[in-house]
């Protein structure tokens, strides 16, 4: 039996990138595409699982209409605040959310390696994240590039607000060993590109993933809403998805 997803923001281009590789996945059946002015109600009450990659402050609406209805959700949408997240957080307790920076295989490798990487090499290491998306991505940093950092942070006992350093100017002083970089690049079309680099002396070790194509996370997100379908209620993530955990 297939299960019925529709997709929310069917319009950008993660939308459409959605709507082209849902028919090559054996076991979905896409039942809905909605857009801003589009009835959202209705089109949750057709499916099992609702896919979100809209805007942030659109995931908050289509949660409780989710949990109204007893529907799985996969929200790939980025740049929520706090108290959105909260919120989030909050409908988890009734129904099932993945909740995931990044779709990619690939990236979420890149997770599991940043994590290992940072505990071999220990705090001797400096940190620093680069990313570069296309020139109308509307939030810096990326929410890959985020949770690159927050795990780094992670592991080094820290707080990501606290740590992280969103680029330098000035005469900001010598590098402290409490921080943690995050740089943010904007151009062109790229599709996303992330790299982490840890930094001693005499010695530096990068990690990178390079995206060239959208399909690669619309695959992936749909892969999460086949996995959610029928779960418990519960935060999950593309860790768990993936059985990396």
């Amino acid at each position: 039996m297939s299960t019925k997803i529709i997709i929310v923001g069917s319009r950008g281009r993660m939308g459409q990138a959605l709507i082209h590789c849902a028919p090559q996945h054996d076991g979905l059946e896409l039942v809905g595409a909605v857009d801003q002015g589009d009835d959202l109600a209705a089109a949750v009450g057709a499916a099992a699982v609702a896919i979100d990659f809209s805007a942030h402050t659109v995931t908050g609406p289509l949660a409780a209409l989710c949990a109204a209805r007893n529907k799985g959700l996969v929200i790939g949408t980025t740049g929520h605040s706090e108290a959105e997240l909260a919120e989030i957080r909050k409908f988890s307790a009734q129904i099932p959310i993945v909740l995931a920076s990044n779709y990619s295989m690939g990236v979420n490798t890149l997770f599991w390696l940043t994590r290992k990487a940072a505990e071999i090499l220990g705090p001797d290491f400096d940190l620093e994240v680069v990313e570069m998306h296309h020139r109308l991505k509307k939030d810096a940093p990326s929410g890959t590039a985020k949770s690159l950092a927050e795990i780094l942070a992670d592991v080094r006992g820290l707080q990501y607000r606290e740590a992280a350093r969103h680029g330098r100017e000035g005469i900001v002083g010598e590098r402290t060993r409490g921080e943690i970089g995050v740089h943010s690049i904007r151009g062109g079309d790229v599709v996303g590109d992330h790299t982490v680099i840890f930094a001693n002396n005499g010695e530096r070790v990068e990690l990178t993933h390079k995206a060239s194509s959208r399909e690669t996370f619309a695959n992936g997100a749909l892969r999460a809403a086949q996995w959610v379908a029928g779960r418990a209620p519960g935060l999950y993530d593309m860790q768990d998805v993936l059985g990396l955990k």
